[in-house]
């Protein structure tokens, strides 16, 4: 998952760098939800690790 919002995000500084700012800002919005999602996962990953554990 993190791996795609790196990939996302340099598809946006591609796209900046070309001046297509449309396709930028949606690479960038898609790579936001994707970290978001990512976060989200990794903590919940650790909470539910941590209580099995215990």
């Amino acid at each position: 998952m993190l791996h795609y919002a790196v990939v996302f995000f340099v598809i946006a500084l591609i796209a900046a760098v070309f001046g297509f700012g449309g396709i930028a800002a949606s690479a960038v919005q898609i790579g936001k939800i994707l970290f978001a999602v990512f976060l989200i996962l990794a903590v919940a990953s650790f909470l539910f690790g941590f209580l099995r554990k215990r």
